[in-house]
């Protein structure tokens, strides 16, 4: 397990394995993601969005707009 101390500015250095696992560089940005109250997930942020195409496939049916708009409410009223 890597471990990392903060600083009095609340700063941390990165362990070398973990930036070498995570393929960090300096200038890239991470995310720290709550799963539970006091557990967080660390990831990378530092994947193009371009990295994402054709991760999905073609959908089967285009979606217009005002379908997505209509999903998007009724799914947002059901929430509430």
């Amino acid at each position: 397990m890597a471990t990392a101390t903060v600083t009095s500015k609340g700063q941390i250095t990165i362990p070398a394995n973990v930036r070498q696992a995570l393929q960090v560089t300096p200038g890239d940005r991470v995310e720290f993601v709550e799963l539970a109250p006091g557990e967080y997930l660390f990831l990378a942020a530092n994947r193009s969005v371009t990295e994402l195409k054709g991760m999905f496939g073609k959908p089967k049916k285009p979606v217009s707009i005002e379908e997505m708009n209509r999903a998007i409410a009724t799914r947002g009223a059901s929430a509430k």
